[in-house]
């Protein structure tokens, strides 16, 4: 093994166990589910946004954009510009009140906890459907972080991808095992900082390198006419078509039914530090989303050796490698494992709440105490962590494929039926259950679905269809009750 790749296993080394002396950290402070899952509701402006957008973007961040950029250009941004706008309308529209009535509503710690104490669901039907699709989607999603972490350290180290694989797995697990919500967000907070840093320095380096800015975009010209044309196919040189491009934009619609994201809203300190929040975010997402793009296509004229089927997402990694001095180089190596192990972590979290509020305590146990239900989750933890490592055993499987269903599960289920939730008074527990059965079933349908009109992104008919289900039933139905409704309008005036 060459030196440098010595030295950058050096600095892995040490960055894992920083993230595992945090979760030690918090292990004796974790006594009750809601200090795992929710960490009491603790958190400041800084680590919430910081932990919302390195969860929100993953190893997708450094590996499934820049795979998309690195093929087809500047087309890509499309897809970035549908998150920007939804992650602004998710931190305006949603968390301020998101975080005020799960408190009210009963301190609600989990969105299956919302939705059972908004609409006063005694059956606990609402709670085990909504549960049954996190776990279902949370599987695909986790799997996608494992295959991400596979890549990074088998294109890095030139080891078998199934025990790179087996590595990154363990490592995500021993934190998020011990510390639980704020040992997830306290390393969040870290990761997206590194993510950030790297996406900026990385692509202008790359292009000093090429021979300056100028130089680079001129080069642009050779891969193809069209590589900088936002409407143009870079591979066919055709028009985009109307589909392609609300497909693209339409990722922004799956903010807001995110779990791992929304639970962010809902652990902040207070709703008065949203805003803070919100500001520090909209920075962060908007200049990592533009340095991802950025970043792979200048890596298709810094990478001499063209990159094709599946390798193209390790277009990050191959530019840092033999760009920059192992001391650096093992620092934004580093970045890329963080934004993998951001999301995976907070996606077992979430799951392992799932597991133990919504399965365990409902329909085996219902007298559980605090402690039983902090183990429980730990082993959910474990369990869902070993089903998505089997699903992440192919080489070849796609992180931006895997994110992509799994992103659309989520944001067609729980999009619609949180904002309506949320802003609508007339809805009852009926109307959120066709709500995400219909969002989350349609995409299931949609996605078995190609050629014509089914090329369009499955969120897109499940979020619309949901909505518009939840509108008709609550209009055909009687309205909720008194106390429901007075619950409603007291979150207008709270400051919590």
């Amino acid at each position: 093994m060459s030196a440098h790749n010595i030295g950058i296993i050096t600095v892995f080394v040490v960055y894992i166990a920083v993230m595992i002396l945090i979760g030690m950290r918090f292990f004796r402070g974790t006594k009750t589910l809601s200090d795992y899952v929710l960490g009491g509701r603790k958190l400041n402006s800084w680590v919430t946004a910081l932990s919302a957008q390195a969860s929100d973007m993953s190893g997708w961040l450094m590996m499934g954009l820049p795979g998309a950029a690195y093929l087809a250009g500047i087309e890509a941004s499309w897809i970035a510009i549908g998150l920007a706008v939804g992650t602004y309308l998710n931190w305006k529209i949603i968390a301020r009140r998101l975080r005020k009535y799960t408190e009210i509503a009963g301190n609600s710690i989990t969105l299956s906890d919302f939705f059972e104490n908004r609409f006063r669901d005694n059956t606990k039907v609402l709670r085990i459907v909504s549960a049954i699709f996190i776990l279902i989607f949370f599987l695909f999603y986790t799997a996608s972080g494992f295959v991400a972490g596979g890549k990074l350290f088998s294109s890095i180290f030139g080891i078998p991808y199934i025990t790179a694989l087996t590595i990154g797995v363990l490592v995500i697990i021993c934190y998020t095992f011990l510390g639980g919500f704020l040992a997830v967000c306290w390393t969040d907070f870290i990761q997206g900082t590194l993510m950030f840093f790297a996406m900026l320095i990385v692509p202008f380096a790359a292009m000093e390198a090429i021979g300056g800015i100028g130089t680079t975009f001129n080069n642009f010209n050779n891969i193809s006419p069209h590589f900088l044309s936002m409407f143009t196919s870079t591979d066919s040189g055709t028009a985009l078509s109307s589909i392609a491009i609300i497909s693209s934009l339409a990722w922004g619609l799956g903010y807001f039914g995110q779990p791992h994201i929304l639970v962010r809203f809902m652990g902040i300190r207070s709703s008065e530090e949203i805003k803070k929040s919100r500001l520090i975010a909209m920075v962060w997402v908007i200049l990592s989303l533009a340095g991802a793009v950025l970043v792979s296509m200048v890596g298709r004229l810094y990478i001499s050796q063209p990159l094709t089927n599946g390798a193209e997402e390790t277009v990050f990694m191959l530019m840092v490698n033999q760009m920059f001095p192992t001391l650096i180089a093992g620092i934004f190596l580093v970045a890329a494992l963080a934004a993998i192990m951001s999301t995976a972590d907070s996606q077992l979290l979430v799951t392992a709440s799932a597991f133990a509020q919504d399965f365990y305590k409902t329909l085996f146990k219902k007298e559980s105490s605090d402690r039983e239900l902090v183990w429980i989750g730990r082993f959910a933890v474990l369990v869902v962590a070993v089903i998505s490592y089997f699903i992440a055993f192919n080489p070849e499987s796609s992180v931006l494929d895997l994110v992509s269903y799994a992103w659309a599960g989520f944001g067609a289920a729980f999009g619609p039926t949180i904002i309506m939730s949320l802003f609508w008074k007339r809805m009852t527990r009926s109307e959120a259950l066709a709500g995400i059965i219909i969002g989350g079933v349609m995409v299931i349908i949609w996605k078995q679905l190609s050629g014509g009109i089914f090329d369009l992104y499955e969120i897109v008919p499940g979020f619309v269809l949901s909505l518009i289900a939840i509108y008709v039933f609550s209009m055909l139905s009687k309205k909720p009750s008194k106390e429901i409704q007075e619950e409603f309008e007291s979150v207008k005036t709270s400051n919590i």
